[in-house]
């Protein structure tokens, strides 16, 4: 096998009983989401997490966008997070560009904002309840792999011991422990300094509720929290080079917000107030033999858009089943290479993205401002222009790489079907390959579709309206994306399905 880097074993009590199937490192929205589908796989998984039990992180990220709804209604629990938060049909970014959601093609057209630990708590408690085990004030120290698994060494309270799985995920945030002891650069570079958060009480009601708007010397998002108080941010020239732990005086934001916006909207009563800096970055392998990287520690994107914690845990969506389907011993360890050739192009895309709206946000120079008056143009008049630029921060327009000659759908989004045993995405919350026949009565199942069936690696379902694509066979991944499309009769379904489901 390829040379793995091996960090020096931290020496400590000899290795518990084991070894688990996986082993993840954070228990932010990432690594919850991924022990979660896990443990709901029947993979044996432990979560390593360096906060002590009931100290949350900061609620940085606010907004839930479409498709990472529609996999978290894969799940059971998109209806419940919605009525934690606010619902948002519109964005408009810089001032001037409208990015309309509420036409999106989608059961969640729209933005939803809410907290970040709305959406922890939600993943934890499914993650417990599927018995995923979770180890708090629990530091990763180094780490050790070999061609049968992973040797993690970790601090807790009773000092240092390890752990063995046959995997490990590092989940654990931009300063990951476990990016670091694989010896892995985090290339990029810090685009914005000294950004001022604080969630604050409004008496003027914002005529969007959503915006993200720039002067050139000042900066500023709102957004509400459906609470009573409102995320504001904000930063400006004057103080760009305040490091994070520098205090933030609320009259300072109050005067940013208000510069960016031509109001402060009466803002008062601050919750909580502090500094920040946001960086783009991104590893250049997302797999180094038995350990993969995800969210977080696997690319850092700037705030604008909101697509951090959306990309997060769409990265563990795209792992967990690979994972659990490797350890169940019916796919190869090569499955989990598409982990990085799947995920890895989606972050650097991200990064992108965002990258162009902070920096048009922060439009200083007449040749900057220009190109936001032509982008304004575009996105608001080109009709394709408007349709990718919404898919990429909705994530509904990203799609995945098909092999040459594979029908048009494969790698794209599934949408949420119509099926004769419910919504697509209600079947998929059984974790498994769903192949999708015509209309029952036009088609029948081969017998080898039913013993498929029957090894539970594969439910059958039928579309309940009909026409155009309707009366195709296509096959859709536990992750919600297309595997395999064509015709509906026995030998070309076979054919098609069998490297996927035997």
């Amino acid at each position: 096998m390829s040379h793995i880097p091996r960090p020096p074993a931290v020496d400590g009590p000899e290795t518990p009983p084991g070894p688990h199937s996986v082993v993840v490192a954070g228990a932010g929205p990432t690594g919850l989401l991924l022990a979660g589908d896990l443990a709901a796989s029947g993979v044996d998984v432990v979560v390593v997490e360096k906060r002590p039990e009931g100290i949350s992180n900061l609620t940085r990220a606010f907004g839930v966008h479409a498709r990472t709804l529609e996999l978290l209604d894969a799940r059971g629990l998109a209806d419940e997070l919605v009525t934690t938060g606010q619902v948002i049909r519109e964005l408009r970014l810089f001032g001037a560009i409208p990015f309309d959601i509420g036409a999106l093609p989608s059961r969640f057209p729209f933005l939803l904002v809410t907290p970040q630990y709305e959406v922890e708590k939600l993943l934890l408690r499914r993650a417990l309840e599927n018995g995923a085990v979770i180890r708090y004030g629990t530091e990763v120290l180094a780490l050790v792999q070999d061609d049968e698994g992973v040797t993690v060494s970790v601090r807790d309270a009773e000092g240092e011991t390890t752990l063995r799985a046959r995997y490990l995920v590092g989940a654990d945030g931009t300063r990951s422990a476990v990016r670091e002891a694989l010896g892995l650069p985090f290339p990029g570079k810090v685009v914005i300094r000294s950004v001022a958060l604080a969630d604050v009480k409004f008496t003027e009601q914002p005529s969007l509720v959503v915006q993200v708007h720039g002067t050139g010397d000042a900066f500023g998002f709102i957004a509400p929290f459906g609470d009573g108080y409102w995320r504001v941010g904000g930063w400006d020239r004057a103080h760009r080079g305040e490091p994070d732990d520098s205090p933030v005086a609320f009259e300072e934001l109050r005067s940013l917000v208000e510069r960016a916006f031509g109001s402060d909207f009466g803002m008062h009563d601050p919750r909580w107030i502090s500094r920040f800096h946001s960086d783009e970055r991104q590893v250049p392998q997302y797999r180094v033999g038995r350990v993969l990287l995800a969210g977080d520690s696997a690319h850092q994107h700037s705030p604008a858009g909101g697509q951090g914690m959306n990309t997060g845990l769409q990265d563990a969506v795209n792992l967990g089943w690979k994972l659990a389907a490797v350890l169940d011993g019916w796919a190869p360890d090569a499955l989990l290479d598409t982990y990085h050739s799947e995920r890895h192009p989606i972050g650097r895309a991200v990064l992108r993205s965002s990258g162009l709206n902070l920096r048009l946000a922060m439009a200083h120079n007449p040749l900057e401002i220009a190109l936001r008056t032509v982008r304004k143009l575009v996105v608001t008049h080109v009709r394709p222009v408007t349709r990718q630029a919404v898919g990429e921060i909705t994530g509904i327009g990203h799609s995945y790489p098909a092999a040459r000659g594979a029908h048009p759908l494969v790698g794209r989004r599934a949408p949420d079907l119509e099926l004769d045993r419910g919504r697509l995405y209600e079947v998929l919350r059984e974790g498994r390959f769903v192949l999708v026949l015509p209309p029952a009565g036009e088609s029948g199942a081969p017998t080898a579709l039913n013993t498929a069936a029957r090894r539970a690696r594969l439910v059958l379902a039928h579309r309940a309206d009909g026409g155009g694509a309707a009366r195709e066979a296509v096959l859709v991944r536990p992750d919600g994306y297309y595997a395999w499309a064509g015709a509906a009769d026995g030998p070309a379904i076979e054919a098609g399905i069998g490297p996927w489901v035997g």
